[in-house]
C-alpha cells in the first residue's frame, strides 16, 4: 500500500510530504520510502496560521476561512509532492493538516485540540481516501491528542537491547522511550525552536536562525537560563503536551523582563541551552542511553551542541535517525503515513501509556476519495516492527 503523509508543525513553515510502500510479510511491517520533500506555504498563508496560533485572536470566519484554504493549499503540495517524488498513484493521503490551537488547562489536562486544512479538499485534488483528524479521538478517551509519533518510535525500535529514544526538535521538543520490558512512554518535553524562532524573528526580521550561526556563537546568560528553567510545565509528570499556547511571544517577554540585558546572540543560545537542559533532565531520568534526533532543530549548530555536550554528561549518546535510514527532516511525515496505514487496517495508532487515554485508539476521519470508500478487513494486531527495505 502505497501512503503519502503530510504535515505542518508548530513552526508553520512549510508541508512535509512523504511517500511510503508498506507491505506487511511474517509480521513485520516492510518501508520503502519512495521520496519526500518539504514545500513551502502559498504566500500569505503562513502569516495567517501564526497570527492565529500566536495572538489567539483568530474570529470563527477567518478560521473557516483558513480551514478551507489549508485544504485547497495541502492538496495542491500533495500534488506537487507526487509529480516530483512520487513514481505514480498513491493509495491513501494521511494528513496531520495543522495545528491551530492545543487547549491545555492548567492542571494538565487537554480541554480540546484543533488541526485545520480540510481533508475533503485533499480528496477532491487527488481522487484518493484521506484520513485526517488523529488526534481528537484520543483526547475524547481522556488522552493528551499527542504525542502520536511513538507508534512510528515504537515500532522503529522494537528490539532495541538499550533504553533508546527517539527526539523530535520542532517547534517544541518531544520524546519517546523505548525501554526493554516497560511500557514505552512519551511527552513534550518542552520548548525547541519555537522560542528561538520568535527571537530571531523578532531581532531581525528572519524567520529562523539559518544553520544556527548566531545561537552557536553566542554565550549563555546563566540569569536567563535559571529563568527559563524555573517553569513548571518542566518538572510536571507525563502524560504532558504543550505548544505555542503557553511557548509564545508572552512566555518570552516575561523570561526576558527578569533578566534584562541580554544580547541578541547570547539569548538564543540561551535559550538552545535551555531547550537542552530540559531534554537531559528527561533522558537522565528515563535512564536512556542513546537518542535519536530529528526535526528542524537538527540544523541548529547551537542547540544540537548544547544537546550533545548534556547527553554526553548524562551517559548518552547522540545522533540523528538518518543513521537509522529514516531522513530527519521528513520523519514525522512518514510517522503519519503509518499512522494512515494503521487506521487503515482497522488498528490503533495511539499508545495509551504515552497519552494518558484510557485505552489505545484507531484513529482518525477517513474521507472517501473519487469512488465508494472500501476498506480491508481489519488486521488483528500490530505489527512486530517495521523494518526499513529497498525493494
Amino acid at each position: 500500500m502505497r501512503i503519502l503523509g503530510l504535515i505542518s508543525g508548530t513552526s508553520a513553515d512549510g508541508v512535509d510530504a512523504a511517500i511510503g510502500d508498506f507491505a506487511l510479510k511474517d509480521g513485520a511491517l516492510r518501508l520503502r520510502l519512495v521520496g519526500h520533500t518539504t514545500l513551502p506555504w502559498p504566500p500569505g498563508l503562513a502569516e495567517r496560521i501564526r497570527a492565529v496560533q500566536l495572538a489567539g485572536a483568530g474570529t470563527a470566519a477567518d478560521i473557516c476561512r483558513l480551514d478551507r484554504d489549508l485544504g485547497v493549499a495541502f492538496g495542491e503540495i500533495a500534488a506537487t509532492a507526487l509529480e516530483g517524488v512520487g513514481s505514480g498513484p498513491v493509495d491513501l493521503v494521511a494528513s496531520h493538516g495543522q495545528t491551530v490551537y492545543h487547549d491545555v488547562a492548567a492542571d494538565g489536562s487537554i480541554r480540546g485540540t484543533l488541526q485545520i486544512g480540510q481533508p475533503t479538499e485533499i480528496a477532491e485534488r487527488l481522487g484518493v481516501p484521506v484520513v485526517a483528524d488523529f488526534r481528537v479521538r484520543d483526547v475524547a478517551a481522556g488522552g493528551q491528542g499527542a504525542p502520536l509519533v511513538p507508534a512510528f518510535d515504537h515500532l522503529l525500535l522494537a528490539g532495541n537491547d538499550e533504553p533508546s529514544g527517539m527526539l523530535n526538535l520542532g517547534g517544541i521538543a518531544n520524546l519517546t522511550a523505548v525501554r526493554p520490558g516497560q511500557p514505552t512512554i512519551a511527552f513534550d518535553c518542552g520548548p525547541a525552536n519555537a522560542l528561538l524562532d520568535l527571537a530571531i524573528r523578532d531581532a531581525t526580521g528572519e524567520l529562523f536562525d539559518a544553520g544556527g550561526a548566531r545561537t552557536a556563537r553566542g554565550r549563555v546568560s546563566d540569569a536567563l537560563l535559571n529563568v527559563l528553567l524555573d517553569d513548571p510545565y518542566l518538572v510536571a509528570e507525563p502524560p504532558k503536551s504543550t505548544g505555542k499556547e503557553r511557548y509564545n511571544g508572552h512566555f518570552l517577554a516575561a523570561a526576558i523582563d527578569r533578566a534584562p540585558d541580554v544580547e541578541v546572540d547570547d539569548l538564543l543560545a540561551t535559550l538552545a541551552e535551555a531547550a537542552a537542559s530540559a531534554v537531559v533532565a528527561d533522558v537522565a531520568r528515563l535512564g536512556l542511553r542513546h537518542v535519536w534526533v530529528s526535526g528542524g532543530g537538527v540544523h541548529n549548530a547551537g542547540l544540537m551542541d548544547a544537546l550533545r555536550r548534556g547527553l554526553g554528561a548524562a551517559g548518552a549518546s547522540v545522533g540523528t535517525t538518518d543513521e537509522l535510514g529514516i531522513p530527519a527532516d521528513h520523519k514525522e511525515a512518514y510517522a503519519f503515513a503509518l499512522l494512515g496505514w494503521l487506521t487503515w487496517h482497522g488498528l490503533p495508532g495511539s499508545i495509551s501509556s504515552c497519552t494518558g487515554a484510557t485505552g489505545p485508539r484507531v484513529l482518525g476521519t477517513i474521507v472517501p476519495g473519487a469512488g465508494p470508500l472500501s476498506l480491508p478487513a481489519p488486521l488483528p494486531s500490530w505489527p512486530s516492527h517495521v523494518v526499513r527495505s529497498e525493494a
